[in-house]
């Protein structure tokens, strides 16, 4: 099950109270204090991890406290300072605080201390001085921190494909990559963002490039229509856009018009999206009438347009190559 957000309630361990003590041995005359510092709390650490991919070991497990630090000890025993509890999340996530952003984590092993152990208390040798020799003060170690605590994946990619459903998102990716996607003849065949990684043969610059699968967009898909403003984050990251348009799907509109409807769904979710570099993309070229329905089209948006089949992978590699020439140039700049 792919879940890409979830909220957490963390707790920092307490830390351990300083010991109030005095050394009393046989034929030890004024022994003095001898009580030892408490032990720290233990903290809350977040780790991005490659091995993860969805959120689901915290979404119905959402509460994680540390443990206390140990109490000082006679003799000058220092308490023992607890664990950290350590929780993996996806590389991609994003954790915010209070409605503020405090990490992302974009990078394995990448790790963030969400909420601090609080600190041992000092025992009462620690208070020894000249002018007070037998101290009776100690410190009480300092309480933990909790913490809600927002989670969200944003899917870490070069390539995303965007368009309506059913255009063939899905068959393009399982074409160029190894990804094994649902396909089918119905609307919202992806319910979930595909990821697959573009192998390059020696004569490409770059050794390979990852590209997400986006499920598919509809008019109204910024305010909650179809699954759009669930999954448009996940395209945040990305470098460029492959806007994938169906020469035969959406009777009820031209092909600039279905074009447009994308373009505007971006705009409305988010200013990055819509300054993002585009391929435009026109499938299903294998069936008939499809270059009378091509005709014309790239003049009309003003744009280049790459024809391709994604069933018999018809222009594909001219395809692929313009991807990683861009995503090249974007690289060295």
């Amino acid at each position: 099950m792919f879940i890409d957000e979830a909220k957490i309630f963390v707790q920092s361990g307490n830390g351990g109270n300083g010991c109030l003590s005095m050394r009393r041995e046989a034929h030890v005359p004024r022994g003095g204090p001898d009580g030892g510092d408490g032990g720290n709390g233990g903290n809350v650490v977040l780790v991005g991890s490659l091995d993860k991919q969805t959120l689901i070991d915290v979404k119905y497990k959402p509460h994680f406290r540390a443990d206390n630090g140990g109490q000082g000890g006679s003799k000058k025993c220092h308490g023992r300072n607890a664990s950290d509890i350590v929780l993996k999340v996806p590389v991609g996530t994003v954790i915010y605080k209070d409605s503020e952003k405090i990490a992302d984590l974009i990078e394995e092993n990448q790790r963030i201390i969400v909420v601090y152990g609080g600190k041992g208390g000092r025992g009462n040798a620690f208070f020894k001085t000249q002018r007070n020799p037998t101290p009776r003060t100690f410190q009480k170690g300092s309480p933990g921190i909790k913490a809600t605590l927002i989670l969200k994946i944003k899917l870490i990619a070069d390539v995303g494909l965007i368009g309506y459903p059913n255009v063939g998102k899905s068959t393009l990716l399982s074409r160029i990559s190894s990804a094994h996607p649902k396909i089918a003849d119905y609307p919202f065949t992806t319910l979930v963002p595909n990821l697959g990684v573009v192998k390059l043969n020696a004569a490409g610059r770059l050794n390979s490039f990852v590209v997400a699968d986006i499920p598919g967009l509809i008019a109204g898909a910024h305010q909650g229509k179809g699954l759009g403003d669930r999954f448009l984050k996940h395209i945040e990251r990305t470098t460029l856009l492959v806007h994938m348009v169906d020469l035969f799907g959406q009777e009820d509109c031209t092909l600039e018009e279905k074009y447009h409807s994308i373009n505007k769904e971006l705009k409305l979710y988010s200013s990055i999206l819509a300054k993002k570099d585009q391929i435009v993309v026109a499938n299903k070229t294998d069936l008939p009438g499809a270059k009378e329905r091509l005709r014309g089209f790239s003049s009309r948006i003003g744009k280049k347009v790459y024809p391709i089949s994604a069933v018999t992978g018809e222009g594909i590699d001219k395809l692929v190559y313009e991807i990683e020439k861009k995503l090249v140039l974007y690289n060295m700049n």
